[in-house]
Formats: C-alpha cells, sequence, structure tokens
C-alpha cells in the first residue's frame, strides 16, 4: 500500500457480503432498517457491496479502508463474516484494504486464542467491538482475556459507542440496549490496558461530551468519526477535532450505510481548520496503524 498516493484513511467500513450462503432469517429486513434510517440503497436487498466490490470502489476513490465483520451471532442469530475470509480478501487487496476482525469476547479463552491467530498469520491489525449488537459491558471482566491477547499482539480495540442507526426503528430496537455503548465503559478498559490502541468510533451520542473526556484524558485512546455525516457533528465535538484532540479524530465513514463521497463532502462544510484536516484524514490513522 503507497499511502503517499493516497488521500485518505477510512477507518471504519463493513464487510456484510458475501457470507455463510443464504442470509439467516430477519438480516435483510435488519438491513433494510438501516438503509432507511441512513436513506442509503445499500442495505435493501440484492444491493450489500462484497468485500471486493469494496475494494474496487475505494481503490476508485483513492481511499485506503479499514474492513472488519461483526461477530453478534450469540445475540442476533446472525451468522458473522468469518475473520479468515474477510482478511484473505483484504490480502488480495492490500493496496487499498486495512484487515481488522471481530470476536465476541464472551468466547473467553477461546476468542483470545483466535485473536494471537489471527495477527500472527493473517496479518489482522485490530478487532471491532459492537457492545449494542454483542450485548456487552466493555469493562466486563468476561472480556479481558481477549483484551489481553490484543494488547500483548499490539493491535488496536475499536469499540463502537453511543447511537448510530443499528437497529434504530426496529421493534424494540431489535433488542438492542443502548447502555451497553456508553463511552465511560470504555474508561476502565484503557485504565488496565494502557498500552493498548483504542478507538471509540462514532461521536458517542447522547454521551458525546462522556467520549471525549475519555480520549482527552487517557493517552491511548482516540475517536473515529464515522456513523454521522459531519453536518450532525455537536459544535464541541467539532470544537475538541480542531483543538485538543487534532491528533487523536480519525476520519471513518460507516461504509455500506454510509459512503466516504458523502462524509468527506460535508466534512468540507463544518470548518476544520487547513492544517488540521490532514492529520484527520489520513495521518492519525497512518500513525496508529502503524503504516
Amino acid at each position: 500500500m503507497n499511502l503517499d498516493d493516497l488521500i485518505a484513511i477510512d477507518f471504519h467500513t463493513h464487510a456484510e457480503e458475501p457470507c455463510c450462503g443464504p442470509r439467516d432469517d430477519g438480516y435483510l429486513e435488519f438491513q433494510a432498517a438501516m438503509a432507511t434510517y441512513f436513506r442509503n440503497p445499500a442495505g435493501t436487498n440484492g444491493m450489500l457491496p462484497s468485500v471486493q466490490e469494496t475494494a474496487a470502489y475505494y481503490r476508485k476513490q483513492k481511499i485506503a479502508a479499514v474492513i472488519f465483520g461483526v461477530d453478534a451471532e450469540r445475540e442476533t442469530g446472525f451468522r458473522r463474516y468469518s475473520n479468515e475470509e474477510v482478511a484473505q480478501l483484504a490480502a488480495e487487496n492490500s493496496d487499498i484494504l486495512i484487515p481488522f476482525a471481530s470476536i465476541d469476547p464472551a468466547k473467553g479463552k477461546m476468542g483470545a486464542r483466535e485473536a494471537r491467530r489471527l495477527v500472527r498469520e493473517f496479518g489482522v491489525k485490530g478487532f471491532k467491538f459492537h457492545p449494542t449488537m454483542q450485548g456487552f459491558y466493555p469493562d466486563d471482566r468476561m472480556a479481558y482475556p481477549l483484551y489481553e491477547a490484543i494488547q500483548e499482539e499490539g493491535a488496536i480495540a475499536l469499540f463502537h459507542s453511543g447511537q448510530t442507526g443499528v437497529g434504530s426503528g426496529m421493534h424494540g430496537g431489535m433488542g438492542m440496549r443502548l447502555k451497553y455503548s456508553r463511552p465511560i465503559h470504555v474508561d476502565d478498559v484503557a485504565v488496565d490496558f494502557p498500552d493498548m490502541t483504542i478507538v471509540l468510533a462514532h461521536p458517542s451520542f447522547p454521551w458525546t461530551e462522556e467520549g471525549l473526556s475519555v480520549a482527552t484524558h487517557k493517552p491511548n485512546v482516540y475517536i473515529d468519526m464515522s456513523g454521522w455525516s459531519p453536518k450532525y457533528f455537536p459544535p464541541i465535538f467539532v470544537q475538541y477535532a480542531n483543538s485538543i484532540l487534532k491528533k487523536k479524530m480519525l476520519f471513518g465513514s460507516d461504509w455500506p450505510a454510509l459512503t466516504p463521497e458523502r462524509w468527506l463532502k460535508d466534512f468540507e462544510t463544518i470548518g476544520i481548520k487547513d492544517e488540521v484536516r490532514p492529520l484527520i484524514l489520513k495521518e492519525n490513522a497512518r500513525r496508529i496503524l502503524k503504516m
């Protein structure tokens, strides 16, 4: 990957299709609700991009993409996308894709073993956690064996935070509980694993200031700005991105729910300083990915 030739690194993209044959009951309805929330047809039946299609799109845009599935089998009943397959597809498109993985922390020692293997044998650079979808508090000691493996292997832990479109408008929110994704629950993790790079995904609404506080206080915590169009960012979020946290903010879209084209277009309108823009779009991510 020649990052000098790329305009940005998108720190937050999803691998959705294909998975493991026909999708499980309810999956298409889940994706259709996401499409409605984001006003994006990508979630409708037959419209989700494959990893190869994602790579082709990002190559055309001259943007590198961190890509991952979400292991939420236990809570949703949707089979996860094989971490090995995502990593292999990323390797086939290594000029543009950066492989992350996802493991339900309830898998305990087995999950920790898988994490080590994925880093050592498949070049995985980080792990995506989705407390809302996976149904756990990040500071639950159940997850600590997995965090230990991630820290020891020098990988990144990426935590969904706050509310975005997941489960929005569905009956009972599809059983997803927002309380799990308060960023304050990542604070203990940052204390107990100070050598693990942690990224809070999204502006953490309605706990935006809580997320900013954790990132300001803990040297190993960063924020990716995905899941929201920048035109909806709270003013304090933009203020911190322009100042105190300018070296800790990362561009992320939430592809395919939100496209980088839309995100970048709206990013131009929110008053980010000229000297800060390249930090957010590429340099901060490049530094923590060690690329």
